[in-house]
């Protein structure tokens, strides 16, 4: 690894093998100040230093890329996604299943429904679609729930970094226990260092109880965070309260799952989730858009990140997540844009915009650059790799035109009008 030299020393060039500076207007990093005619070496795909292209070029000798009136950020963290779901909207008038759903219960039934008569083949189609368009608007990570564990080699063509949690559901105690030992096989025998592993029970409505401590034991045991969908919808909060509510009176008959209805809990999902051991500091919870002040004070006391998917949550019209109480209370937060099961684009791009505009009295453009960069790589336990671009992180960044020559309101500006020029994954073109 090579450092910049301190000031107080004599200067030095030091010819750099196999290396490359990137310069560009701008160097744009999460809660440090940006840098003018900013320049990043690179070194076997991570990044050796950082500074001005002065400082950089009168200490190094190697080729340098000049990215004119641009801006180099951070590769984004989609710290959310169902890749394999990337064909959705197709799939929709393929399968003839194409209707807009009125409720939450109704769209996890229509999903159902046009998931079940497909094949591996169009999912593995499906999620290389969704890397594809991942990498191409400048998402370089991902934390992605995977259902159909065959895929697992898919997510090497193209390379795209990240957290695979690997989802389990479904209430009968030996077919559970023996998804979960092929969730676990299925991570024991993954390999390369671009991809991280963990667990994800789906939901408190879709994970029968007695099967919540099984994989919270099985997460311990292996140190694998979890990633949990949770009150995601006011179906959710009545069915797990009282049972009641469509997801109860529609979805379990559906599924055939009436036998497996529990008595009234008398709690929220969040409570239910805490009651077993769920929630710790390894576990990412994504949306809470149904969550009270109790709810929120026992994600703060356990330490768990909130994922935000407000796109996904609109579209859906299950509400807006409490922000406001979130931030008050200090709970670090991430942002994902969930499936185009229930989006219409993967970009953490058009999400940024999205919640700036439904959260403008909460969130500032610095904060949601923070929750698609450093906070999407803390929620998925990859800081130290990822999310900003720093000296020993990977050379994973995107260079953005449309960003101004003046400092005040660069961000702002960044954020509102940029335009992705390139991408690039160790310090190479990955083409946007």
């Amino acid at each position: 690894m090579i450092l910049i030299n301190s000031a107080c020393e004599a200067p030095e060039v030091a010819a750099v093998p196999d290396s490359t500076i990137h310069t560009a207007a701008w160097l744009v990093n999460p809660d440090t100040p940006p840098v003018a005619d900013g320049a990043i070496l690179v070194r076997n795909g991570l990044i050796a230093a950082t500074g001005t292209l002065a400082e950089l070029k009168s200490r190094y000798s190697a080729a340098v890329i000049e990215h004119h009136d641009c801006a180099i950020l951070p590769g984004f963290v989609n710290a959310h996604t169902h890749l394999e779901l990337t064909h959705f909207p197709s799939w929709r008038l393929r399968t003839h299943v194409d209707y807009n759903p009125r409720r939450f219960s109704d769209w996890v039934i229509q999903l159902i429904k046009i998931t079940r008569g497909l094949h591996e083949d169009d999912f593995r189609a499906s999620l290389g679609e969704g890397v594809r368009k991942c990498i191409e608007s400048g998402t370089t990570v991902v934390g992605d729930i995977i259902s159909r564990y065959d895929l697992l080699a898919s997510y090497e063509v193209p390379p795209v970094r990240g957290r695979l949690f690997f989802e389990a559901l479904g209430h009968e105690p030996s077919r559970f226990q023996e998804r979960l030992e092929q969730a676990l096989s299925a991570i024991k025998g993954m390999s390369g260092e671009h991809l991280m592993s963990g667990l994800s029970p789906h939901a408190p409505y879709t994970v029968g109880e007695a099967n919540l401590p099984v994989i919270r034991d099985a997460a311990l045991s292996r140190n694998l965070p979890l990633a949990i969908h949770l009150s995601e919808s006011q179906a959710e909060s009545a069915f797990i309260f009282d049972t009641s509510g469509p997801l109860a009176t529609e979805l379990y008959p559906f599924v055939g799952w009436e036998r497996y209805l529990m008595p009234p809990r008398h709690c929220s999902s969040t409570g239910l989730l805490d009651r077993h051991g769920l929630l710790t500091p390894a576990t990412l919870a994504v949306h809470c858009v149904h969550i009270n002040l109790a709810d929120a004070q026992i994600l703060k006391q356990r330490g768990v990140t909130v994922c935000l998917c407000p796109r996904s949550n609109d579209r859906l019209d299950v509400g807006r997540a409490p922000l406001a109480l979130f931030r008050k209370l200090a709970i670090p937060l991430a942002l994902g844009t969930d499936s185009l099961a229930s989006n219409d684009s993967l970009s953490l791009w058009d999400e940024m915009r999205f919640a700036l505009n439904q959260f403008s009295d909460v969130l500032s453009p610095a904060d949601v650059f923070r929750m698609a960069t450093s906070g999407g790589a803390a929620a998925l336990g990859l800081s130290t790799s990822v999310g900003s671009l720093e000296v020993g992180k990977r050379a994973d960044f995107q260079v953005v035109s449309h960003c101004g020559t003046d400092e005040k309101g660069l961000l702002e500006r960044v954020i509102g009008q940029g335009k992705i020029v390139d991408v690039c994954l160790n310090g190479l073109s990955g083409g946007a």
